[in-house]
């Protein structure tokens, strides 16, 4: 579900007023051509309203449910232009560098410890931090950034 956060109540509103600055920031917006589908439609169904088209219209226009269309006018009756772009998602940010996984790649397609004939992700992990490259890593890390680089330690 799409939210950036700045939600109101307008429902009785059928349509926006835009400013002029608005509207010709949007209309360039639109004949940029580059903006996400979702960015595009936003505009779009903004000016429509603005345009004096209804809610219903415009969404049976852009493909959408009348709610999506109203919860797009509202919020940019609260938040302006800002409403256009998805609200920065939740989630743990990474924690390996690219540095990082560079050092684990090459780790990978070093020379096995003494004893063994190949890499196993265990080991690669382990030695990942005894070498001090991260405090801590997972053998399942170890095997994405493998994965993702297409090296593979067998």
């Amino acid at each position: 579900m799409w939210s950036t956060g700045c939600m109101s109540k307008h429902h009785a509103l059928p349509h926006v007023t835009l400013s002029a600055a608005d509207e010709a920031a949007l209309e360039a917006l639109l004949a940029g051509g580059t903006q996400p589908a979702r960015v595009y439609k936003r505009a779009l169904a903004l000016l429509e309203l603005h345009r004096g088209k209804t809610i219903t219209a415009v969404a049976t226009t852009l493909g959408v449910t009348n709610d999506t269309v109203a919860r797009w006018r509202d919020n940019y009756e609260t938040c302006g232009l800002n409403c256009l772009h998805d609200a920065p998602r939740p989630g743990r940010p990474p924690t390996i560098t690219g540095a990082q996984r560079a050092q684990v790649t090459a780790l990978a397609c070093s020379t096995p410890p003494e004893g063994q004939s190949q890499w196993s992700l265990r080991l690669l992990a382990d030695k990942v931090v005894e070498l001090g490259v991260c405090e801590q890593i997972s053998h399942t890390t170890v095997g994405e950034i493998l994965k993702k680089t297409s090296s593979s330690p067998t």
